[in-house]
């Protein structure tokens, strides 16, 4: 069998490994001109169940390298108002002590380096996917911008939120804008800036509940224990100078109509500005972030997610990660989700190749199961970021916020409502 993959996203050289390890042919496409021109120096949040997928993909040394490249975990997550203070707050270590390494932060630039080693020969960069055509002998043809074509038994669109795959083979799949507008950016850590945060902030994530439906992130990216450990510099000496400087990263979001500006096409002084204004009233420390972080950093980020799909008929083209299920990040899922399809669709398709199960078959298998986990999480995703809900209206939302904080005080203060909330809160990032 060879799997033509359309895309060196994380799901799709997550797949990639798999597959190679099992001895399926493999070719991944990618419209990238070269490894590094992934510019995005910004965070990923992989869960337990993300780091357990990831796991089953790729080879141990190749694991080992993932961990080591990861910022410090996070040891809290907390929920805090736009004064900072808390309503809610989860003791990773006190919730889930078991977990397989528990919860991860990893820059993204830094998680496609780790994952492209091995697949050198086997990535191809430049390469814009411009359509496919499904063959009368049963194979599958891709057809690149360049006039190149590449030909295999199966092909995996994981080309992202624009995919060209998804196009063609789900012509009726949508994309709906959440009328949330996001912008974010980063600092680097200094004691200056680490002196703006609590205790809990900087050892954990914090999302800040603002009125008007706003809301906030907070978290901190540290890489001392991997830059300072001798055993990490004689493993991997090339990877040393690539591990991201450590920062503070923070993000704002709110509903549109509720903004002075649509941040789309502003400038980074622009974007800072607008940040300042919508923290106008917010707690000092909050603003000084925002005041501090150089404009180059800063950007904005469309806030999209796919409407839920119904079975289609299953054939030798399929999809995985943002390519079929864009989800806002309103729970962290996304790229969690892209790793539970590799590791699922990869399992299928060495099923098929070792003769156990029908190409097709495997293939509806896989997307039969893909739907049902992934549309949980895209409503769910949502539910955090729809410009329509309530929260974002002036009085009853008003109503609303206060009501959330109270619950969450309660539940904060009684240790079986709160370890159930937090199974909750995992759950849609893919824990049983």
């Amino acid at each position: 069998m060879k799997v033509l993959i359309i895309g060196a996203g994380t799901g799709g050289l997550a797949l990639a490994h798999l597959l190679k390890q099992a001895g399926v042919s493999i070719a991944v496409y990618e419209r990238d001109l070269a490894p590094n021109a992934d510019t995005g120096g910004y965070r990923v949040g992989i869960s337990p169940a993300g780091s357990r997928a990831l796991k089953a993909c790729i080879p141990g040394e190749l694991y080992d390298l993932y961990v080591a490249t990861c910022a410090r975990s996070p040891r809290y997550f907390n929920m805090l108002t736009d004064q900072l203070r808390e309503v809610l707050s989860f003791d990773v270590d006190d919730a889930e002590p078991n977990a397989l390494d528990g919860e991860k932060n990893v820059v993204r630039k830094m998680l496609r380096r780790v994952l492209l080693r091995g697949l050198e020969d086997d990535v191809f960069f430049g390469k814009a996917l411009q359509g496919y055509t499904s063959n009368a002998d049963g194979f599958v043809t891709a057809c690149f911008q360049d006039g190149s074509l590449a030909t295999g038994d199966v092909l995996v669109g994981a080309d992202g939120t624009s995919s060209t795959v998804r196009k063609q083979r789900l012509p009726d799949a949508r994309l709906e804008d959440t009328g949330i507008v996001s912008l974010g950016g980063k600092i680097p850590m200094s004691a200056e800036t680490k002196a703006l945060l609590s205790d809990k902030m900087f050892k954990g994530m914090s999302l800040i509940m603002a009125p008007m439906g706003f809301g906030a992130i907070i978290h901190s990216l540290e890489f001392a224990d991997s830059r300072g450990d001798p055993g990490f510099a004689a493993r991997w000496p090339d990877s040393v100078e690539a591990l991201d400087e450590d920062s503070i990263g923070w993000g704002i979001w709110g509903a549109r109509q509720n903004c002075p500006l649509d941040p789309s096409g502003l400038n980074g002084e622009q974007l800072r500005e607008l940040g300042l204004e919508l923290a106008r009233d917010w707690h000092p420390h909050l603003r000084a972030l925002i005041l501090m972080t150089e404009p180059s950093t800063i950007y904005d980020v469309k806030v999209r997610t796919s409407v839920p799909l119904t079975p289609w008929t299953s054939s030798n083209v399929t999809l995985l990660g943002d390519a079929v299920h864009t989800m806002t990040p309103g729970r962290g899922a996304g790229a969690n989700t892209a790793l539970r399809d590799a590791a699922l669709l990869g399992r299928m398709l060495v099923e098929a190749n070792q003769g156990r199960k029908p190409l097709v078959e495997a293939i509806h298998a896989y997307e039969i199961e893909m739907l049902r986990y992934s549309t949980e999480a895209v409503q769910e995703s949502k539910k955090q970021m729809d410009a329509n809900d309530l929260a974002h209206r002036p009085i009853v939302g008003t109503v609303q916020l206060a009501f959330m904080r109270s619950i969450m005080r309660i539940v904060n203060a009684i240790p079986a409502l709160k370890r159930r909330a937090f199974r909750q809160m995992m759950r849609v990032r893919g824990e049983n």
